[in-house]
């Protein structure tokens, strides 16, 4: 009888312990949680990140409070998430650059973009742009081609710094052209988006964010996509790959935490942040500033991380692009 007791109290603690964690997880968040954006307040990724805080504190009974933590070109705010505890209240909405890109541009990094974080959800493209000043004679992207072909160095192409998006996709159109440009780095993408509307510059390649008001405007004019696909926010802009095949540079934006985050709670994220990305309003939102929003799972989004990483590793050794 006694050892009965004994193996019902056994069974019963058991089954008590077992079911600790479950409880731990089914309150989560017990309290605010902090979404990391590595960007200066105001743009796409912090726009993006403070919809997804609004939703998500709706969702989850916990406020979400984003803290933008800005410089190195996402260095800084990212490796405050690398280093935070993976217990779900520090994530971070970071980008395909500072993931995949920094690695190859520093000669130093405080974290590694792929080894040192959770992927929880890739968020949204971003409808990267081919703008050319007005002055210049083509409406196509072949148009495009044969004048910088007749003019040798006389097409000045802007970019919001060496190693930045711009730059690189400008670097991978000479290249695969087979033209000659010259760069002009500035300190942000405003500068450069203005002195290629002020024709300093000629040619800018830029998030839709930043160049479509200044196309619908007459002051730029829109030749082309970046991404593989045409894009159903500008199904009538044919990408650049039309015309140049196999180029592309596709801007992604993703939800990470730190390292060694529970399965099950990356998996409970993950469901609430597809919920907030799939709500109409949240699509028109994020569709009118030309940012398209994805649905991934984790492993969909660790795989798309995995390949940029290795992809743009080689491919920026290869350039010989770098920041010091």
């Amino acid at each position: 009888m006694l050892s009965s007791i004994k193996r019902l109290a056994y069974s019963a603690a058991l089954a008590a312990s077992l079911a600790l964690p479950h409880a731990a997880q089914a309150a989560y968040p017990d309290k605010p949680v902090t979404l990391i954006v590595p960007w200066a307040a105001g743009g796409s990724t912090d726009i993006l990140a403070r919809t997804l805080s609004e939703h998500l504190t709706q969702a989850m009974g916990q406020t979400f409070v984003v803290e933008n933590r800005s410089g190195a070109s996402g260095n800084i705010g990212s490796a405050y998430v690398a280093r935070a505890q993976p217990d779900g209240y520090t994530l971070l909405v970071g980008s395909m650059s500072t993931h995949t890109m920094n690695k190859a541009l520093y000669s130093t990094m405080p974290f590694d973009g792929v080894k040192d974080f959770t992927p929880i959800a890739e968020l949204a493209l971003v409808t990267n742009t081919m703008v050319i000043n007005p002055s210049v004679p083509a409406n196509t992207v072949a148009e495009f081609i044969a004048y910088a072909k007749a003019n040798p160095g006389k097409v000045a192409y802007a970019s919001a710094g060496a190693g930045s998006t711009n730059h690189l996709s400008a670097v991978l159109f000479e290249k695969a052209t087979g033209i000659e440009m010259l760069h002009i780095p500035y300190r942000g993408g405003a500068p450069a988006v203005l002195d290629t509307v002020a024709d300093r510059t000629q040619l800018l390649f830029s998030a839709g964010t930043q160049t479509l008001p200044h196309v619908n405007a007459g002051k730029l004019k829109l030749l082309g996509v970046t991404e593989t696909k045409r894009s159903p926010l500008l199904p009538q802009i044919p990408t650049v790959a039309e015309t140049v095949p196999d180029y592309e540079l596709a801007v992604w934006y993703g939800a990470f935490g730190p390292a060694g985050m529970d399965p099950a709670l990356v998996e409970r994220l993950n469901t609430e942040i597809n919920k907030v990305l799939a709500k109409p309003e949240v699509i028109k939102k994020m569709g009118d500033m030309a940012v398209e929003l994805v649905k991934s799972s984790p492993k969909e989004f660790a795989a798309t991380l995995d390949a940029d990483a290795t992809k743009y590793d080689k491919l920026i050794r290869d350039l010989g692009i770098k920041i010091e």
